[in-house]
C-alpha cells in the first residue's frame, strides 16, 4: 500500500497540480489537509475519474480534510464526536485497503502567547482520547497529516532560529509525543533517524531555495503496520514551481 499525506493548501487553487501528481505517483491512499472548500464544491469528479473513492470533511475557506483511495472508503467518521465543540473540519477517519486511516489537520497555534496555542494543545489531548476510545495499539492503524509540530530539533533547519517559536515549543512536542505513546511509530524518523529532511517551507523569502524548512507532516503507524513500512520519503519536487503548496507530500510504502 502506498499512502500519502499532503497539505494541499486549497484544493481548488491546485486541482490541476494535484491531478497531474496523482497521475504520476498513483498512491493507493491519499490524505489531504487544508482543502479549504465545503464538501459541495470539492472536485470529487476529478478524483473519481482517476479511479478513487473519496470521503471529505470540508469547511468554507478554512481547514478541511479528505481521503481518496483506490479501494472503497468505509466506516467514515468526521470529527472527534466527544461532545466538545467541533466546528472546525480537522479530522476524518476511514477504513480502506483493510487499514484504518485517520487524517488530521492539527491547529497551527499561531504563537505561544495566542489563545490559539492552548487550543492546539487541547486538540492533541482530544486526539489521544479519541484513539484511546476507538482503537487499540494492535489494530492496523495510521494517523497522518499536517500536525504543525516538529518532533525534535532534527526536524528544524535552525534550532536556534526557531527556539521558543510555534511548531517547536516543548509543550507542543510533548503533546505529540503523548499521541505517539498510544502505540504509534513515526515511520519517517524510524527510517531516517538523522533528520535534516523537511516537509514545509515558508512562502516568504527564500526559505525553500535555502532548504530552511521544518518537518511538520507526519505518518504515524501502529506496530503491525510500522513493521511493514519499507520506505517513507518526502517529495520535495512537488513543492517546486509556481502556485505550489507550501508543504510537500509525504509517502509511505507498506508491504
Amino acid at each position: 500500500m502506498k499512502l500519502v499525506t499532503w497539505n494541499i493548501n486549497s484544493i481548488r487553487a491546485r486541482t490541476d497540480r494535484l491531478v497531474a501528481w496523482i497521475e504520476r505517483e498513483r498512491p493507493d491512499v491519499l490524505c489531504l489537509q487544508e482543502t479549504k472548500v465545503e464538501d459541495a464544491v470539492f472536485p470529487l469528479e476529478r478524483l473519481r475519474a482517476l479511479g478513487y473513492d473519496v470521503a471529505t470533511f470540508g469547511q468554507r475557506s478554512y481547514n478541511g480534510v479528505a481521503i481518496a483511495s483506490t479501494a472503497p472508503v468505509e466506516n467514515v467518521r468526521r470529527g472527534f464526536g466527544d461532545g466538545e465543540p467541533d466546528d472546525e473540519a480537522r479530522l476524518i477517519d476511514v477504513t480502506t485497503h483493510g487499514v484504518r486511516v485517520i487524517d488530521v489537520y492539527v491547529p497551527n497555534g499561531q504563537d505561544l502567547s495566542s489563545d490559539k496555542y492552548p487550543y492546539k494543545l487541547r486538540w492533541f489531548e482530544r486526539l489521544r482520547a479519541y484513539l484511546d476510545r476507538t482503537a487499540k495499539p494492535t489494530d492496523e492503524l495510521v494517523v497522518c497529516g499536517d500536525m504543525n509540530v516538529t518532533v525534535d530539533d532534527a526536524d528544524v533547519w535552525s534550532p536556534a532560529a526557531w527556539e521558543g517559536k510555534i511548531h517547536c515549543s516543548p509543550k507542543e512536542r510533548e503533546a505529540l509525543a503523548h499521541v505517539r505513546a498510544f502505540g504509534l511509530t513515526d515511520v519517517f524518523r524510524a527510517l531516517t533517524p538523522d533528520g535534516g529532511v523537511y516537509s514545509w517551507w515558508d512562502y516568504r523569502g527564500v526559505s525553500f531555495f535555502k532548504d530552511q524548512g521544518l518537518r511538520i507532516d507526519h505518518i504515524l503507524a501502529t506496530a503491525p503496520l510500522a513493521a511493514r513500512c519499507t520506505s517513507c520519503t518526502i517529495d520535495r519536487n512537488a513543492r517546486k514551481g509556481q502556485d505550489a503548496s507550501d508543504h510537500a507530500p509525504v509517502t509511505a510504502l507498506f508491504a
